[in-house]
C-alpha cells in the first residue's frame, strides 16, 4: 500500500521560508549524537528494518543527522531522497513495495542492487508547521505494517522535533548571557576611564582642595554609573527574553544632555576636545532617565572616540512633527556607504577607527538602536562621506 500521491514538484512552496528555519536550528554538518542515534533505533527496531535515519532536507541535499544503515553517508541529493518526498505530507508517507509506484522506478536506490523497496517516513514539523525533515526507516524487502507503527514512528518524530527546540533554546539562553556580559563590560568601560584620569589628577594636585573636591565628585558620579550599570545587568538577568519595562516618567533631555557633557569633560580633554550643546525648545518629554542617559552616552562617546583631536562635538536638539531630534555631529572621520548597512549590528566593524588608539568592541550602536526603540523613537546617521563627519540622530515622541 501507498499512502501518497507522489506531486510533479518535490518542492514546497514555502521552501524558502522551511530551509530558513531549517538553518536556524544549525543542525546541519553537526556530528552524530546519542539522543537521535536511540531515536533511529529505536524506529529500526519497531519496524524491524536494517535501516533508520534521522533526516534533515537541505536547499539541495538531504544531511542524516542520524543513519543507522550499511550505508555509510551523511548526505545524498535532495531529488533522490525519499524524504524529500516526504516532506510534502503532514502525515507519515508510506511505501510498501517501491516497484508499485511508477514515479520511483529511476530512483537510483530503487535500481540498485538490494535497493531500497519499503519506506516509511514521519516528518519533522516545527512549531510553524514547517516540515524539516524526518524520522524513517527502510528495507530492501517489501513490508507491511500496521497502524500502530505509524502512529510510534510519529511519536518519535515529535521526540526528536522537541529535542530540536530543546538545543535552539538553550543556545539562546547562552547567547543571552553572552550579551548581557557583553553589554555590562561596555558599560563599564566609560566611567572606570573617568575614575581612573580623576585619580591620577587628584594624585598631582593634591595640594588643591578646590580640584580634589571636584575631581572626587566624578569618581562619584563614575562610580554611581557603575552600580547603575550593574542594577541593569540584574534587571536583565531577572526576564526571561533580556528585555525590561521603562521607568517613564517627565524628564529633561537638555539637562541629561548636560549631565552627560560633564561626565565626558574629562575624556574629551585627553584629545583636547570640546563638547556643545544648543537647544531652542522645549525638552520635556516622557521617558526613562537612566535608559535614555545610557543612549546619548553611547552616542557622545562614541563621537570623542572616532573624531580627530581639536576638534568639536556638536550636540543639536530641536523639535519637528512632534517629535525630538537629538543630533550628534563630530568633526571625524566620516562613514563610507558600506558602513549604513553595518551600523546598529551588534560587533559591527566600520572604516573608521578610534583616533586615540582607544578600544572598541561594536556594541554601542547596537545598544542605542535597542535603547531608543524602547521608547517608541527610531535612530540613524548621516555622512558625506570620508573625513567629513558624521551626524547620529535620536528622534523620540515628544508625547
Amino acid at each position: 500500500m501507498n499512502n501518497f500521491q507522489i506531486p510533479n514538484s518535490l518542492i514546497p512552496d514555502n521552501d524558502a521560508e522551511r530551509i530558513n528555519k531549517l538553518h536556524a536550528y544549525d543542525i546541519l554538518d553537526t556530528p552524530e549524537e546519542d539522543t537521535f542515534n536511540k531515536i533511529a533505533i529505536l524506529a529500526a527496531q519497531i519496524f524491524n528494518t536494517p535501516i533508520a535515519q534521522v533526516t534533515f532536507v537541505d536547499e539541495e541535499r538531504v544531511f542524516f543527522k542520524s543513519n543507522i544503515s550499511p550505508l555509510q553517508a551523511t548526505q545524498i541529493d535532495r531529488k533522490d531522497s525519499f524524504c524529500s518526498i516526504a516532506i510534502l505530507n503532514s502525515n507519515v508517507t508510506l511505501f510498501e513495495n517501491m516497484l508499485n509506484v511508477p514515479e520511483l522506478a529511476d530512483n537510483p536506490f530503487v535500481l540498485m542492487e538490494n535497493g531500497v523497496r519499503f519506506y516509511a517516513g514521519a516528518p519533522l514539523k516545527t512549531p510553524e508547521g514547517l516540515q524539516l525533515g524526518t524520522v524513517c526507516v527502510l528495507d530492501v524487502e517489501p513490508k507491511e505494517v500496521t497502524a500502530q507503527q505509524l502512529q510510534m514512528l510519529e511519536t518519535l518524530s515529535s521526540i526528536a522535533m522537541d529535542e530540536l527546540e530543546l538545543r535552539l533554546a538553550t543556545r539562546k539562553a547562552i547567547r543571552t548571557q553572552t550579551d548581557m556580559m557583553n553589554r555590562i563590560v561596555h558599560d563599564l568601560k566609560n566611567p572606570n576611564t573617568t575614575i581612573s584620569l580623576s585619580a591620577e589628577l587628584i594624585k598631582k594636585k593634591a595640594d588643591d582642595p578646590k580640584i580634589v573636591a571636584d575631581f572626587a565628585d566624578r569618581i562619584k558620579r563614575a562610580a554611581t554609573s557603575v552600580l547603575g550599570s550593574l542594577n541593569n545587568l540584574l534587571d536583565l538577568s531577572q526576564s526571561e527574553n533580556a528585555s525590561f519595562r521603562l521607568n517613564s516618567q517627565e524628564i529633561d533631555v537638555a539637562g541629561i544632555l548636560e549631565t552627560i557633557k560633564k561626565n565626558f569633560e574629562l575624556i574629551a580633554s585627553q584629545k583636547q576636545q570640546t563638547v556643545e550643546i544648543s537647544c531652542n525648545c522645549s525638552t520635556v518629554i516622557l521617558a526613562d532617565t537612566i535608559r535614555l542617559q545610557e543612549a546619548f552616552e553611547n552616542l557622545l562617546s562614541n563621537a570623542l572616540k572616532y573624531a580627530y583631536p581639536n576638534t568639536t562635538i556638536f550636540i543639536n536638539v530641536s523639535t519637528i512633527d512632534n517629535q525630538i531630534i537629538i543630533e550628534f555631529k563630530d568633526q571625524g572621520q566620516g562613514l563610507l556607504e558600506e558602513d549604513m548597512s553595518k551600523l546598529f549590528t551588534k560587533f559591527a566593524r566600520l572604516s573608521a577607527i578610534p583616533t586615540g588608539k582607544e578600544h572598541s568592541n561594536g556594541l554601542g550602536l547596537s545598544i542605542v538602536k535597542m535603547l531608543v526603540e524602547l521608547h517608541h523613537g527610531k535612530v540613524w546617521a548621516e555622512s558625506d562621506g570620508k573625513d567629513k563627519g558624521a551626524s547620529f540622530f535620536i528622534a523620540l515622541p515628544v508625547s
